[in-house]
This record gives C-alpha cells, sequence and structure tokens, in this order.
C-alpha cells in the first residue's frame, strides 16, 4: 500500500495518516480506485472499478496506533469477523458477495448499485416486506443485525429492492457461547429486538401507509435501552465529528 501524508488527525483515522491503495488487485483483476466513502476510527472504506467496469468495495480496518500503543489487532479483529459474517450470509441475495480477504486487515466485497435509503423516500410496496425478510432471516440464523437504525446502511438497490451493508457491529458469536450460554442469548434477543424496532421506524418514516394504527403507536415507543444508548453514545459522536469536520478538510467535504 502506498502510503502519502495528509493534513489529518491520525488519532481519529483508521489509517492513521496513511492513505487508501490506489490499486486492487484481485483474482477477477486489477481494481482503481474511483472514491474514498468513509475513514473514521475503526475502518476506511473505499469503491474501487475495474477497467471494464466491474465495481468492488474495500474495508480497511484500523491499521494505525492509538496513543503510542499498538492498534493494527483491532482492524484485524474487525475485519476478519466482518468477514466471517458476510460468508455466513453468503446466500441470501439482499447482501453483496464476498469477493474475499486483503492483506490481514481488510476484505473485499461486492458494490451493490443504487444509493443510500433517504427518510421520507418512497419506495416501492414490496420494499419493506423484503427488508423484514431479510432482517428474519439474518435473525434465524442466531444473528441480528444491530446497525438499522443507520439509513445509510440499507441501500435501495437500482432494481427497486432493498440490500444491507456494514456488519462491523453485527451480533455473531458462533458455537456453544451463542446459541446456549445464556448472557449471549440474552443480549441476542435485546439486538434483534432492536433490529425489529427500527425497521418499524423506517416503515414509517418511509411507507407509514403500510402500517396499522397499533404499529404506528409502537413505532413512536422507543425502547428505554435504546434511550440508554443514544444518551451515552451521541455526546461522542458530536464532538468526534466536529473535530473531525474542523481538522480534516476531506471528511468535510465527504459530509457535504
Amino acid at each position: 500500500m502506498r502510503v502519502t501524508k495528509q493534513r489529518a488527525p491520525s488519532l481519529l483515522k483508521a489509517l492513521g495518516r496513511a492513505r487508501f491503495p490506489d490499486a486492487l488487485d484481485l483474482p477477477a483483476g486489477k481494481y482503481r480506485l474511483v472514491r474514498v466513502f468513509k475513514h473514521d476510527f475503526f475502518a476506511a472504506t473505499g469503491l474501487f472499478q475495474s477497467d471494464d467496469g466491474r465495481q468492488a468495495v474495500l474495508k480497511i480496518g484500523r491499521t494505525s496506533d492509538v496513543m503510542g500503543l499498538p492498534g493494527r489487532w483491532i482492524g484485524r479483529y474487525l475485519a476478519r469477523r466482518e468477514a466471517r459474517i458476510y460468508r455466513a450470509l453468503a446466500d441470501l441475495e439482499a447482501v453483496p458477495d464476498f469477493l474475499g480477504m486483503w492483506h490481514d486487515c481488510g476484505f473485499v466485497h461486492e458494490f451493490v448499485p443504487g444509493h443510500e435509503l433517504q427518510k421520507g423516500e418512497a419506495v416501492g410496496d414490496e420494499f419493506f416486506d423484503r427488508l423484514d425478510a431479510l432482517i428474519g432471516s439474518i435473525h434465524e440464523r442466531a444473528m441480528a443485525y444491530v446497525d438499522l437504525e443507520k439509513c445509510e446502511n440499507i441501500i435501495v438497490g437500482d432494481d427497486g429492492l432493498p440490500h444491507l451493508i456494514d456488519f462491523q457491529i453485527s451480533w455473531h458469536v458462533p458455537g456453544w457461547w451463542g446459541s446456549r450460554f445464556p448472557p449471549s442469548v440474552w443480549l441476542r434477543g435485546l439486538f434483534q429486538e432492536m433490529d425489529r424496532y427500527h425497521l418499524l421506524k423506517h416503515r414509517r418514516r418511509n411507507r407509514p401507509d403500510q402500517l396499522a394504527p397499533e404499529q404506528l403507536d409502537e413505532s413512536f415507543n422507543l425502547p428505554g435501552y435504546i434511550r440508554l444508548h443514544r444518551a451515552l453514545t451521541r455526546p461522542l459522536q458530536i464532538v468526534r465529528r466536529g473535530l473531525l469536520r474542523r481538522l480534516d478538510p476531506e471528511y468535510a467535504a465527504a459530509r457535504r
């Protein structure tokens, strides 16, 4: 990976002062960087395209040290963990195909043509039914998506159908620990309940005509554990984003 310098707070960025690779060699051929989607503390994600128009997404976990302490193990763990989730969901058409690992801290998956779901966007009649079925399929595998609150993780494909990306914080504990260990089972159930709430919230925002009156009321009833989570994490998010906007021109431009 070619490394160049940029003006950015290295502590807040997964790659520190290193930039994304300009090219990506895959079994299917060589791909060149089109744009960087996101670069935060835990990972950096970018779009690549081959000469014949095929596109792929590279996600690199943290490689930079954290206040003088080794940080690469974080990226290695996150990349391998998320790759394992993509493999576990490989038979679901609404999840991008996993294309392989990239060094020790990154992996590549298929790019889904489309756009991020927007609040209030009028989607097709089957959109949320299919998204509901997708979440149900994930839950049936003793997993939870967890990050469904964010509209940007739900892709409205060019085919008009829903697709899910970014499984970085999804719940997946394989083996006995995930299927039988009581604390793990309890947490999984909690995260699955969160998925169902956020799905209902998105349907209310985008297709309220599909909700019965009692479902509409339920979509406004924010669970207490979600309120607690927001109270704890929102201040940190605001501070972090403010610092990045102030110190990193690339981040500010991307947000615009």
